[in-house]
């Protein structure tokens, strides 16, 4: 062997190992496979985003959860062996576990388990970059864990870094760290008012100008659109929560000034603790002017997707506002074609085809929001000047609300508003 293979097979040996995880999920009642296993691919992409790889994925068709262990008795052997044979790290699943069903859960697997919710504060954590944003994700995880804390999540300082934690050292750990989460939970709520006063103060310094947020289901473009409108460089990746602290811009678009914020994407069934966590953050929303929402149209659920975010949207108390829906990555579907080419095609070629018709998703959306949806593809710039047009258009009608007299030729002096 060269020296040179060595030293490869040095480096092979000593690099660490990618945390394995199966995924697990409840086919309930109403339940396609097909909606289940789009479920599942979310879940694994959650899973990749946490730094784990899924190797295999577990289902079962119940009427409910299973009161002690979620799944069935014959359904938990079938995963306890799998997770032995091939010495797997984690189970995932799906939906949220209640307290008992964790511990019971870790007893019987011996590995660390993962319920929905705290998948997705453990991914939260680990991309949080502001002090704001890690004190928001570090209480609503304390405060979600400590019903649940089990032996494989005792020194949880100490963990942090990692996603695999194997065995413990008993009950006398637990009720050490139970003691000291809840003290930290009383100092990061503590913290969190203190940055709450600096936010609200920051606000009331944007005062008499728009501000248009963009909101939308994680994952679907928003970041990107943010660099398109701003001219600036946000951090814009392929992965769930690439954004999860809140940027503010200022834009001035045909001599009309707003500031623009781009705020954490939603998803299915995002922790309640989460939520009110972000509170401070989920203002943005709320105060703002106008909203844009932002929907991946090649996503095959992205009417579903809208429906999550509408519902959260409600849930945070900013459903009433004007918003102006972009259907992002047009790039990646196929449009309907021409009624004259749709002549020279097969009644079996239509009826297979996956073609969306912008015009009747128009037409429909139209009529909910009461303003036309925008068709673009952000990663290119295709329609950005449409999407453009469009967002003057609605920029316009809320600075005129607050400027009844304003004159398009006016300037307006930008230089006293925060960001």
């Amino acid at each position: 062997m060269t020296k040179y293979a060595k030293k490869l097979q040095k480096l092979h040996e000593t690099a660490p190992k990618e945390d394995t995880a199966v995924l697990v999920a409840l086919i309930k009642q109403g339940q396609s496979d097909r909606q289940v296993h789009d479920y599942l691919d979310e879940l694994a992409f959650l899973t990749e985003t946490l730094g784990a790889k899924t190797v295999y994925r577990f289902t079962q068709r119940l009427e409910k959860p299973d009161v002690k262990s979620f799944v069935g008795t014959g359904k938990l052997e079938e995963i306890k062996s799998y997770i032995e044979h091939f010495e797997v790290d984690m189970v995932i699943f799906d939906d949220d576990l209640s307290p008992s069903q964790m511990r019971n859960l870790e007893n019987e697997l011996k590995v660390k388990v993962y319920d929905r919710s705290l998948l997705i504060l453990d991914i939260f954590l680990n991309r949080a970059q502001t002090a704001q944003a890690k004190t928001q994700v570090e209480l609503a995880r304390f405060q979600y864990l400590l019903p649940r804390l089990t032996r494989m999540w005792t020194h949880l300082e100490r963990q942090r870094g990692g996603t695999t934690t194997r065995g413990g050292s008993g009950e006398k750990e637990i009720e050490t760290d139970k003691r000291d989460i809840r003290n930290r939970i009383t100092l990061l709520k503590e913290k969190l008012k203190e940055v709450e006063k600096q936010g609200v103060t920051q606000r009331k310094s944007r005062k008499g100008i728009v501000r248009v947020s963009l909101v939308g289901y994680t994952n679907v473009g928003k970041s990107t659109l943010m660099n398109l409108i701003t001219k600036t460089d946000i951090l814009a990746e392929n992965k769930l929560f690439a954004t999860v602290d809140s940027t503010v811009r200022k834009v001035v678009l045909e001599n009309i000034p707003f500031l623009l914020s781009d705020t954490v994407g939603f998803i299915r069934k995002l922790p309640t603790h989460l939520i009110e966590s972000f509170k401070s953050t989920l203002d943005e929303i709320r105060e703002a002017d106008l909203l844009i929402h932002v929907v991946d149209i090649s996503h095959p659920g992205f009417e579903d997707h809208i429906s999550i975010v509408n519902q959260t949207l409600n849930e945070i108390g900013a459903r009433d506002k004007p918003v102006l829906l972009v259907f992002n990555k047009i790039d990646m579907v196929d449009q309907m074609p021409s009624e004259e080419e749709q002549m020279q095609m097969t009644e079996l070629e239509l009826e297979e085809s996956n073609y969306l018709d912008f015009e009747k998703l128009s037409e429909a959306y139209t009529k909910i929001t009461g303003i036309p949806p925008v068709f673009m593809a952000a990663h290119d710039g295709t329609n950005v000047e449409e999407m453009r047009e469009a967002l003057v258009k609605e920029v316009k009608k809320e600075h005129k609300k607050m400027y009844p007299h304003y004159l398009e030729s006016e300037t307006i002096d930008m230089s006293g508003f925060e960001e």
